[in-house]
C-alpha cells in the first residue's frame, strides 16, 4: 500500500491509499510500465481535466477494452482524511469527485508524459466503506476519447494496403522492365503452354503501355505528364466500389479507414485520391495522419498506424495481400487477400463466385458484428455488477478483432 494526495488543478482534494494491482503471468514490459505509473502517482495525482461524458458505454467498459496492462491500481480515500471531513460535517471533495464521475459517466484524467491516467469511480460492496474509491488505468494520450466515440457509434478501424491489394499501378519504365524480364524468361522456358501464357501476359502489358504512352505524349492525365517515370496507369481491383459503399453506408461510418503501405507518400496520396475521390472514407484534413508509409524492409505495425492514440489495435482489421510484412502481434488481425494480378492472371478475379473485395466486405461485416455482439451482450451486461473490491480477472475478456477473423 502507498500513500499519496489528489489535486484538481491546485486544489487539494484529499489523501488517498494506493494499492498496486498485478496480473498473473504478466509480461516484464507491462510490469515495468505499471511500476513507472506507481512511482509517479505516489508523488501526487494532479487531475488536469475530465473525459467526455459517455452516452452509451460506461468508462470501465471502454478502458477494459483498450488497456494493455489492465487495472494499474486501486485507490481509496484514506480513513484519516475521510473521518476529518465527517467530523466537520463537510462533504469530502473526493466524494464530490466520485459522485460527479458516476453521474456523468466520465473519468478524472491526469497527464503522464505522452500517456493519460484515468480514474474510474467505482461502487463498493462494503457497507463499512463510506469513503470514495477508484480504479486507475493508464492508456495512450487521446486514446480513451477516440475509442469512446468509436464504441458509442459501433465503429471499428480498418487498415488497407494499396499495391496488389486494392490497385496495380505501372509507369512507362516499370512496363518496360516487366516486358523485358518476361521476354528473357521466354528464352529459358521449354514448356509450350507456359510460353503461350507468358506471351499473353506480355501482350497485356504492351496494350496498357500503349494507353499510357498516349497519355504521356498528350499530357492528358496529370501535371508533368511528359515525365515518363511519374505518369502512371492504375487498375483498380474489381468490387472496390462495393466495399467502399459498405464502409459508409447511408452516411454512417461503420469503420474508420487508414492506409499502411510501403509505397512513397506522394504516390500513396495520389492512389488514395483515385480510390476515394469524394473523401468519404478519409476526410481530406486527416489524410496525412491516416496514410502511413513504411520504409521497404521494415515491418508494418498497428502501433505505428495508431501512434497518435486514434484507435486501439484490438479494434482494428487489416486488409493486405501479405501477412508476413506485419508485426507478429498484429498478424492475427490481418485478412489476407490473393494478390491482385490483372496481367499475370486476368481471369482470376472474374472466376471467383464472389469477388475478392466482396469477400473482404463480408469478413469486415462479420468481424464488426461479432465484436459488438460480445461487447454488448458480454461486457456491457457484466460491467454494472463490478465493484471496487472485485478481482479484475473476473471481468469478461474484452472483445478483440482477432477473435472473429475467420476467412471465408
Amino acid at each position: 500500500m502507498y500513500k499519496s494526495v489528489v489535486y484538481k488543478g491546485e486544489e487539494l482534494l484529499g489523501e488517498v491509499e494506493i494499492y498496486a494491482q498485478e496480473q498473473q503471468q504478466e509480461e516484464e514490459e507491462n510490469k515495468n510500465k505499471r511500476k513507472r505509473v506507481i512511482d509517479e502517482i505516489v508523488k501526487g495525482i494532479r487531475i488536469s481535466h475530465f473525459s467526455q461524458a459517455s452516452e452509451r458505454c460506461p468508462p470501465l467498459a471502454v478502458l477494459h477494452t483498450i488497456t494493455s496492462i489492465g487495472v494499474c491500481f486501486k485507490m481509496e480515500e484514506s480513513t484519516a482524511s475521510s473521518s476529518t471531513k465527517i467530523s466537520s460535517q463537510q462533504e469530502s471533495p473526493l466524494r464530490l469527485l466520485h459522485s460527479s464521475c458516476i453521474q456523468e459517466n466520465k473519468t478524472a484524467v491526469m497527464h503522464l508524459g505522452g500517456e493519460e491516467l484515468h480514474l474510474v469511480a467505482m461502487p463498493s460492496r462494503s457497507n463499512e466503506r463510506k469513503h470514495p474509491c477508484f480504479w486507475g488505468f493508464n492508456v495512450a494520450s487521446g486514446l480513451y476519447d477516440s475509442c469512446l466515440v468509436m464504441l458509442n457509434l459501433r465503429c471499428l478501424g480498418i487498415v488497407f494496403d494499396l499495391d496488389e491489394t486494392l490497385i496495380v499501378a505501372n509507369t512507362m519504365r516499370s512496363f518496360e522492365d516487366k516486358i523485358e524480364a518476361l521476354q528473357k524468361k521466354i528464352s529459358t522456358e521449354v514448356d509450350q503452354q507456359r510460353i503461350l501464357a507468358i506471351i499473353s501476359e506480355i501482350k497485356r502489358y504492351q496494350d496498357d503501355k500503349i494507353i499510357l504512352k498516349q497519355y504521356v505524349e498528350n499530357d492528358q492525365v496529370i501535371e508533368n505528364g511528359k515525365i515518363r517515370d511519374t505518369s502512371v496507369l492504375v487498375r483498380l481491383r474489381p468490387a472496390w466500389e462495393d466495399l467502399r459503399s459498405y464502409l459508409t453506408a447511408r452516411g454512417r461510418k461503420r469503420f474508420e479507414v487508414y492506409v499502411c503501405t510501403m509505397a512513397e507518400r506522394d504516390y500513396a496520396l495520389e492512389m488514395w485520391r483515385l480510390l476515394d475521390p469524394e473523401s468519404n472514407l478519409i476526410n481530406s484534413n486527416e489524410l496525412l495522419d491516416r496514410i502511413v508509409c513504411v520504409s521497404s524492409g521494415s515491418r508494418k505495425s498497428l502501433f505505428n498506424v495508431f501512434q497518435d492514440g486514434i484507435c486501439h489495435p484490438k479494434m482494428a482489421l487489416v486488409i493486405d495481400d501479405r501477412m508476413n510484412v506485419w508485426d507478429e502481434k498484429d498478424q492475427s488481425r490481418v485478412h489476407v487477400v490473393p494478390a491482385f494480378a490483372p496481367y499475370y492472371a486476368p481471369q482470376a478475379e472474374a472466376n471467383n463466385a464472389v469477388p475478392i473485395l466482396c469477400v473482404a466486405r463480408n469478413v469486415a461485416c462479420n468481424v464488426r458484428g461479432g465484436f459488438f455482439k460480445e461487447f454488448d451482450e458480454g461486457l456491457l451486461q457484466k460491467i454494472p455488477e463490478v465493484a471496487y473490491e472485485d478481482d479484475t480477472s473476473n471481468i469478461p475478456s474484452p472483445p478483440d478483432v482477432s477473435n472473429y477473423l475467420v476467412s471465408e
